[in-house]
């Protein structure tokens, strides 16, 4: 039971197996100081996100996504669906209205007829298949049908028995719903739209999940979850519930319908009752998720099908009703500042929400401590890196660590030779972030605006040089012992999920 609801949660997913992954947002507006469209649009391009989900078919946002290039998906309101569900003409009108008439200088790719339905509305379940086909005919008589997809957006509760994943299925009160939407997915080559929340989960769950699952924190292999009837190993919640959609399909005889996940996030607030809902929390959750999307692992029931992600949400919004955390699951808040800086090493530009557009060079996540060590010692001598800031007693030698302290001389490198990509590879144990890894009064080059490095036009050494090593700076010998004691600890203290 314990393994069943641990991996129970978290699938986040879309994708499209002819597409590269992608990250997109969705932009709720339930503000009391919405930004205009055309602020919405200059956020979107200064992020580089070129995905979004509209919850409407707002004529303002789609007139501002003109010309812009980013892919749209418009939604279907719920209130619609009853109309829309028993006219084809009304469907017909809506297309006319908010497809054919932005077409195709806004970029509609994709509409979502209602959200949730099946378990939100259940008494307008049974007019959901015929407004999805009305939408699609509608499509079809524009000679828009390949170029729109027509889906519905699914709570990924309506599946059931989801750990192992191969036991999956769906809700079978529902199949009398759920057959006809498939089976018109497969013929029309759209893709299964699921919403699935691991903070709900987790939350609900009673400690039964732990919580470095739902954020994709890390496992050793040994602490992996096993699926035992088909001995696939998971790593994260994610991929397991992914998996889970997969199977449910397969059970009905559905082999060929990507998963795509339109919402999943994290709340960086909460009340007295929402512990885990904080800023850490919802870094680590859209970070881990974003970098998992970009590395196309896919899942272990399809490795390399990477799972394009719509994140709940662009903005917080201060008058959604419910608990606090309902109001806090934006990345940024209505003037477009960022409620935290994701840690996005390694994930291209997308997202990267530092407004200042700084960039840093640090120390890769999973890279040798050893080859780490090295590149250190190297910058703080034939570099010519200023180490002094991480000499005991100095503002940046807490923590005491060989990662610290690189990511220090990384940086600082980095920043003297103009913040060249070159600069930042030291044979490749490091990546430009835009997290600024600064703390306390630790104040990290990259945070000091300094674009033009302090050497001016001094030519950078190389890493494979024969440069005597002799010329390093005199605390290095110091920050060689200290940093390869680090490294000992750092082997030693591996992080282990209980």
């Amino acid at each position: 039971m314990a393994l069943r609801f641990l991996l129970l949660l978290f699938a986040v997913s879309l994708v499209a197996a002819d597409e590269e992954p992608f990250v997109g947002v969705n932009i709720g507006t339930d503000l009391s100081d919405m930004p205009h469209p055309t602020q919405v649009v200059a956020l979107l391009k200064a992020q580089q996100i070129r995905h979004v989900r509209l919850y409407d078919a707002d004529q303002a946002m789609l007139i501002a996504l003109a010309k812009t290039g980013i892919q749209v998906v418009i939604t279907v309101p719920n209130e619609q669906l009853l109309a829309i569900g028993q006219s084809n003409a009304s469907a017909a009108n809506w297309v006319s209205r908010n497809v054919v008439a932005h077409y195709p200088a806004t970029n509609i790719t994709a509409i979502c007829v209602g959200s949730e339905v099946l378990t939100a509305l259940p008494n307008v379940a049974k007019v959901l298949v015929n407004a999805i086909k009305y939408i699609h005919s509608a499509l079809v008589a524009s000679n828009l049908d390949r170029q729109v997809k027509v889906s519905t957006p699914l709570s990924s509760s309506i599946i059931l028995d989801s750990f192992p994943p191969s036991q999956a299925f769906f809700n079978r009160s529902l199949n009398s719903v759920l057959v006809p939407i498939l089976d018109f997915l497969q013929s029309t080559d759209s893709y299964l739209m699921l919403n699935i929340y691991p903070y709900y989960d987790y939350m609900q769950s009673n400690g039964v999940i732990p919580l470095d699952y739902a954020l994709f924190k890390p496992l050793p292999p040994n602490k992996e979850a096993v699926d035992s009837n088909t001995l696939l190993h998971y790593s994260n919640v994610f991929d397991a519930m992914v998996d889970a959609a997969y199977f449910a399909m397969a059970f009905l005889n559905y082999t060929n319908i990507p998963v795509v996940v339109t919402e999943s996030g994290w709340p960086s607030k909460g009340a007295a009752n929402e512990p885990d809902a904080t800023i850490d929390n919802a870094n680590n959750y859209n970070s881990n998720l974003i970098k998992h999307v970009f590395n196309k692992t896919g899942t272990p029931k399809h490795p390399g099908v990477a799972v394009s992600t719509y994140i709940y949400e662009l903005y917080n919004e201060d008058t959604k009703s419910g608990p606090l955390s309902e109001k806090n699951w934006g990345l940024f808040d209505a003037n477009g500042v960022p409620i935290y800086i994701l840690h996005l090493t390694g994930s291209g530009a997308v997202l990267a929400n530092d407004t200042s557009n700084r960039t840093f060079c640090v120390a890769k996540d999973g890279a040798d401590p050893k080859m780490i060590q090295a590149a250190l010692d190297w910058a703080c001598g034939p570099g010519k890196v200023e180490c002094s800031p991480l000499l005991q007693g100095q503002p940046c030698y807490e923590p005491d660590n060989v990662i610290a302290h690189a990511n220090y001389a990384f940086d600082s490198y980095y920043n003297n030779m103009g913040k060249t990509p070159d600069a930042c590879d030291f044979k490749g144990v490091a990546t430009i972030t835009t997290s600024d890894p600064s703390h306390g009064a630790c104040v990290y080059p990259g945070s000091l605006g300094n674009k033009n490095g302090t050497f001016g036009n001094f030519t950078a050494p190389s890493m494979n040089s024969s440069s005597d090593s002799s010329a390093y700076n005199i605390h290095s010998s110091e920050l060689r012992i200290r940093s390869l004691l680090m490294v000992s600890g750092f082997l030693i203290l591996g992080v282990v999920l209980l």
